[in-house]
């Protein structure tokens, strides 16, 4: 089985490899093209992979990496302050979110959802990519992240 042993930005692509969100933060994992070849996902660490990377094979071919559809529930707000406000309170939560132009996008989850709708949000669930924010202080998962505090 070939291997897929790194990540770039650009390139030239002879393929695709179209994955979830929960896929796409990987080091090792096989993973099958849209084509239907099966590959090894070998990165020397873990990685998070964005709708638009490339992994570099080791025969130097690359593949694009497509964020699949999946549940989402976009966020709306009436005015830009508003949906300032929401995003503040995700990010408080530490809850993965995907910052689009006029509107928030996170995965389904009620307990966000009714808190939301409590502050003022419109809620609009969708089938969409989901490609959210990482972190600033590393990529955005778990206690690895270097950011630890209590909400209590």
């Amino acid at each position: 089985m070939i291997r897929a042993i790194a990540v770039e930005r650009e390139g030239e692509v002879v393929g695709s490899v179209t994955l979830a969100y929960d896929d796409r933060h990987r080091r090792r994992m096989a993973i099958r093209t849209d084509a239907g070849e099966t590959i090894l996902l070998d990165l020397p660490q873990a990685h998070h992979l964005h709708d638009g990377d490339r992994l570099v094979l080791e025969d130097g071919r690359r593949l694009l990496v497509r964020a699949a559809e999946e549940s989402v529930v976009e966020v709306v707000a009436d005015e830009p302050r508003a949906l300032a406000r929401f995003a503040w309170h995700l990010g408080n939560r530490h809850t993965p979110a995907q910052i689009l132009a006029d509107r928030l996008r996170i995965r389904p989850d009620h307990v966000l959802e009714a808190m939301l709708e409590g502050l003022g949000a419109r809620l609009e669930p969708k089938r969409a990519p989901f490609d959210p924010e990482h972190g600033a202080y590393g990529s955005g998962h778990g206690p690895s992240s270097g950011h630890h505090h209590d909400h209590g």
